[in-house]
């Protein structure tokens, strides 16, 4: 009897050691969760925002465009990352423009790769001086910050930071006159046999309005969408995510095709109010809108991370 006790108080040690050292693995889980999705600076963010528009409209094939990349290109070498440029001439309705999507590689403890991407381009809009601070601004200034953040955290995949070129359509939307940058990328990965490294892409697009309203893009992976909705209810964000389905056609869809699961982070309320026009200015913008977003796609990526096994 004293035998089977001694077996039993043992057991009963190691099995409270056992919950201890989970518990402790999770409160450290949480605290990393806490800490990364904290670092994301909406206010930083902002101040690249308002740099953008500085710069005026950035179509392709513009001046302001090729200052807008050096200014992307100069902060991404600035927080450690990889640049890697992906140049091509795209056939548009008004001519061959030169383009160029713009990678920062963080590399991670696997060679499983996520993109969170964005377009940086702004439309051209014949007799508007289009800013664009919210569409084109907000997700390169959005992607900049994500690249600080993530160089410095111990990352369990790779990530690349995509700025796309060429989003918007130089005449008339259409299958043809659209998505460029996207597009030439998705192929030139597929063509390589490198896409099959892409495990998923969280697109943004439009995420720094002041009246922050992200829809649930239905042409998006269901799984996904679902987990950066339940990641913003979980962070207290719903009612910024409650814009209710609707389709977008966005830089996801040229992935979606080859088979990787996107999702695309967007914005409702300029659609209501002021897309395509000459009020998309900076004061229609805000820092929180930017950390918000900025918080939801880092938890989104952690949570990633464990489900692709990292």
């Amino acid at each position: 009897m004293k035998t089977r006790g001694r077996v039993v108080m043992v057991l009963a040690l190691i099995g409270a050691a056992v919950l201890a050292s989970e518990e402790l693995w999770r409160h450290r889980a949480r605290m990393e969760a806490k800490g990364a999705t904290d670092a994301f600076n909406g206010e930083r963010a902002f101040c690249d925002l308002a740099q953008l528009v500085k710069l005026g409209p950035r179509p392709p094939g513009s001046h302001a465009l090729e200052e807008a990349r050096d200014y992307i290109t100069r902060g991404l070498s600035e927080s450690g990352a990889e640049v890697r440029e992906d140049s091509f001439v795209a056939s548009t309705p008004v001519g061959n423009i030169p383009m160029k999507n713009i990678i920062g590689v963080i590399q991670g403890g696997s060679n499983s790769v996520v993109m969170v991407g964005g377009h940086y381009d702004t439309a051209k809009l014949d007799g508007v001086s289009f800013l664009g601070a919210n569409d084109g601004g907000s997700s390169a200034a959005f992607l900049l910050e994500m690249v600080r953040v993530l160089a410095h955290r111990n990352n369990k995949l790779t990530y690349w930071l995509v700025f796309f070129d060429g989003e918007e359509a130089l005449k008339q939307w259409s299958p043809s006159d659209s998505l460029y940058g996207s597009r030439h990328l998705a192929e030139g990965l597929a063509s390589e046999g490198t896409l099959n490294r892409v495990q998923a892409l969280i697109l943004v697009d439009m995420v720094a309005d002041r009246h922050l309203d992200i829809l649930r893009e239905s042409n998006s992976t269901p799984w996904l969408n679902d987990l950066v909705f339940n990641t913003a209810t979980q962070l207290g964000y719903n009612r910024s995510f409650s814009g209710g389905a609707f389709p977008v056609e966005d830089d996801h869809l040229p992935f979606m095709r080859k088979g990787v699961p996107a999702v695309d982070i967007i914005d409702l309320t300029p659609f209501t109010s002021y897309h395509h026009t000459a009020s998309d200015t900076r004061d229609k913008c805000s820092p929180e809108s930017l950390a918000v977003v900025g918080r939801v796609v880092m938890e989104t990526l952690l949570a990633l991370e464990h489900r692709l096994g990292a």
